[in-house]
């Protein structure tokens, strides 16, 4: 995944979870912020930031905030919409012989549906973000809705489906992600039932520019 237009910034501040002010250049700026989780380690003063300018006359924005320079020097995307895309290409590798994004199950859209060989896949996508002495935690903000993903996940093995939920590391060097247990043991709590029910936990690891983001490699197999 490639974006364009991209200007190196120095973060502000960050008055709500949706904007952030920036200088770029020494010329004050207001960002979108894509990522909704806390980044209380990420956004801290003067931290080095990236931007993607976009084109689009309406927006009240043209900015969007995608990736920060961790104090210990890892560069982080940070956005929230990179981690489908990247799977997305990630699997076309893959060629199955369905893709159906946003797919309904139960009462919940997973991001992907597939299907090959005759089976039938159901993929809950995450993004991680968060990295404490080498190791990737997700979330780092309780998410009811990840827990829910999870157990419906759960019931999809019981159907029949076989179904994964993958981590999308969205930074360099960090193979493993487990679950932020001290924000959110519900989450915690789904995984490891999930993951004991039959539902496979991926790490997918990536390679992190300013202006791009790939996944790299993976621990598993989706269709072994």
């Amino acid at each position: 995944m490639k974006y364009n237009n991209v200007f190196r910034g120095e973060f502000v501040s960050r008055p709500n979870r949706f904007i952030a002010n920036i200088i770029i250049d020494g010329i004050p700026v207001v960002a979108h912020v894509k990522n909704t989780g806390r980044c209380r380690e990420l956004l801290l003063p003067a931290a080095e930031v990236y931007l993607e300018k976009t084109d689009n006359p309406q927006r009240k924005t043209v900015y969007d905030l995608i990736a920060v320079r961790k104090q210990n020097g890892l560069l982080i995307n940070i956005d929230s919409q990179a981690p489908n895309k990247v799977v997305r290409e990630w699997l076309d590798l893959q060629s199955p012989d369905i893709i159906l994004p946003e797919y309904t199950y139960v009462n919940s859209r997973v991001d992907f549906y597939m299907e090959k060989a005759n089976r039938q896949y159901l993929l809950e996508v995450k993004g991680c973000t968060l990295e404490k002495e080498g190791i990737g935690f997700f979330p780092d903000a309780p998410t009811e809705r990840g827990a829910k993903h999870l157990r419906e996940l759960r019931r999809a093995v019981s159907e029949g489906y076989s179904a994964a939920a993958a981590f999308v590391i969205q930074m360099d060097g960090i193979t493993e992600v487990r679950p932020n247990t001290e924000t959110d043991p519900e989450f915690a709590k789904a995984l490891y039932e999930a993951e004991n029910a039959g539902v496979k936990v991926l790490f997918l690891m990536c390679h992190v520019e300013h202006d791009t983001i790939e996944v790299v490699g993976a621990n598993r197999n989706m269709f072994e």
